[in-house]
């Protein structure tokens, strides 16, 4: 996460005061692009918070877009959470309810549908690519990074928005672990490395004996060799055996091969008039 002065939130409220959390309906499940919007613009004051570009104001109708017919308009509803609400991994204020907001819509029927592949989406599936969004949430409040931002001088519990995310951590494993044992292997890969970082909450601890089985045979034999690797690094973390399982075989490779190989940068997110990159 980073800890840049420009990446501190809009208004430096406490983002978790913002959350959508109980106020969010359980039928948001089942709801279409319409009315999920009418549900989230009344959910929170979306305006008082802040993402990479200044007010998050325009986010109920981007998380809207998620459960879209169509398949465009989902990918860069996609592409926002990643470029706009969680822009090189660094979380703020409207990180927080979006965040409940993707978990909520989790067992909608209509994140079966497909996204288009590009750098960040992977899969081409929106329910893989949504745990995969949570999981990158998470991974920016672990405890490793909490080490790591003190070493440097900015505790986790001096950001807002971290301590936010961290104290939704239990509902977003419940939202994250009924997919673990998922029929569609994405899906299941994608809620597990959701829910590891998840579980250095001292409130899930308890869980991690669980989700050990499906670490070692679903993500420690995936076709992705940085799925293989997180098995080991997260058996080996948690003291359990992670013998004959295989990481990374080629040394040099460093992108799974149906990953875009171009060198690209990375799209920016120009739909809501932003031009480029922010300053950092």
């Amino acid at each position: 996460m980073s800890t840049d002065s420009n990446n501190r939130p809009l208004n430096g409220t406490n983002a978790t005061a913002h959350g959508v959390g109980a106020d969010l309906p359980r039928t948001i499940a089942t709801l279409n692009e319409a009315e999920t919007y009418r549900v989230l613009v009344t959910a929170t004051n979306w305006a008082t918070l802040g993402h990479a570009y200044g007010s998050a104001a325009e986010a109920p109708k981007r998380l809207a877009e998620l459960l879209a017919q169509d398949q465009t308009v989902r990918t860069k509803a996609l592409d926002y959470l990643h470029h706009t609400l969680h822009h090189q991994n660094t979380l703020y204020d409207a990180t927080v309810p979006a965040a409940l907001c993707v978990a909520a819509i989790l067992p909608n029927p209509r994140t079966t549908r497909t996204v288009d592949k590009n750098h960040h989406l992977t899969t081409g599936c929106m329910r893989a690519e949504l745990l995969h969004w949570i999981a990158s949430v998470a991974d920016a409040v672990t405890d490793e990074v909490d080490v790591l931002s003190r070493r440097h001088g900015f505790p986790l519990d001096d950001y807002p928005p971290a301590v936010g995310t961290r104290r939704i951590r239990p509902p977003l494993h419940s939202a994250a672990v009924p997919y673990v044992d998922d029929t569609d292997r994405q899906v299941a890969e994608a809620a597990i490395t959701a829910c590891i970082p998840l579980l250095d909450d001292p409130r899930l601890l308890h869980h991690r004996a669980a989700l050990i089985p499906a670490i070692r045979q679903t993500l420690g034999t995936s076709k992705r060799w940085q799925h293989r690797e997180q098995a080991i690094d997260t058996l080996d973390t948690w003291g359990e055996d992670s013998t004959g399982l295989e990481g990374q075989q080629n040394p040099f490779l460093f992108c799974d091969s149906d990953a875009p190989t171009d060198g690209a940068p990375c799209p920016v997110d120009t739909s809501e008039g932003y031009s480029e990159p922010p300053p950092f």
